[in-house]
C-alpha cells in the first residue's frame, strides 16, 4: 500500500504573501524544502500537495498562471531529484461552501480515492490550523511548520497571526521548525 505525505504550498515549500503568490516571478522556495521532498521521495512517499487557492476566486490570478507556477515548482524540484506525483487546489473563496476547502478534507480524500491511499500510513504537513484540521478530518498524521519561518507577511500581522494560530484548531500531531526537519522526524517514525 503506498504512503502519502500531503503537503501544503504556500509558507510550507515557499514563501507566502500578504498579497498570494501571483505569478511564477513571485514563487521562491524555502530553503530546504526541496531537498525535503526529495528525501520523503526517495524514500518511498509519495508526495502530493494540497493547497486553498483563494486567488483564483478572488481574481488575483487565473488557473493557467496557477500551472505556470507549479511548472517553476516542478521544475526546481526536478534538480533535487524530487517529484510531486499531483497537486489538488481549492479555487474556492472561504464562503463558496464547496467540499475541497481546507480545513475540509476533500482535497485529502480526492488524492487518497484516487490513489489508493491507506490514510492512517500518511502525513499532512502544513503551517496552519486549516491543514492540520484537514488533516484529523481525514485520519492523517500531522505536523505543522512554524507559520513564521514562511510567510513573507508583515510583522505587525505576524504576531496578531501566531497568537491566534495558538488558540485555534486541534493541535498536531507534531511540530517542526520547516519541511525540512518535518521530513526528518516523519522518517523517524518509520525506523
Amino acid at each position: 500500500m503506498m504512503k502519502l505525505i500531503i503537503l501544503d504550498r504556500d509558507g510550507v515549500i515557499n514563501y507566502d504573501s500578504d498579497e498570494y503568490i501571483k505569478s511564477a516571478d513571485e514563487w521562491r522556495a524555502i530553503p530546504g524544502s526541496l531537498d525535503a521532498i526529495a528525501r520523503l521521495h526517495h524514500a518511498g512517499y509519495h508526495v502530493v500537495i494540497a493547497s486553498n487557492q483563494a486567488g483564483i476566486a478572488r481574481g488575483k490570478f487565473n488557473i493557467d498562471t496557477l500551472n505556470n507556477i507549479h511548472q517553476k515548482m516542478h521544475t526546481h524540484l526536478a534538480q533535487y531529484g524530487g517529484v510531486i506525483s499531483a497537486i489538488f487546489f481549492c479555487p474556492h473563496g472561504p464562503d463558496d461552501g464547496c467540499d475541497c476547502r481546507k480545513p475540509k478534507p476533500g482535497m485529502l480524500l480526492q488524492g487518497a480515492r484516487e490513489r489508493g491511499i491507506d490514510l492512517r500510513r500518511s502525513y499532512m504537513v502544513g503551517d496552519s490550523a486549516v491543514d492540520v484540521g484537514a488533516g484529523k478530518a481525514a485520519g492523517v498524521r500531522t505536523v505543522r511548520v512554524d507559520t513564521t519561518f514562511g510567510l513573507g507577511i508583515s510583522p505587525s500581522r505576524l504576531s496578531d497571526l501566531v497568537e491566534a494560530q495558538a488558540r485555534e484548531g486541534p493541535a498536531p500531531d507534531h511540530k517542526a521548525a520547516d519541511l525540512d526537519e518535518a521530513s526528518r522526524w516523519i522518517l523517524k517514525q518509520r525506523a
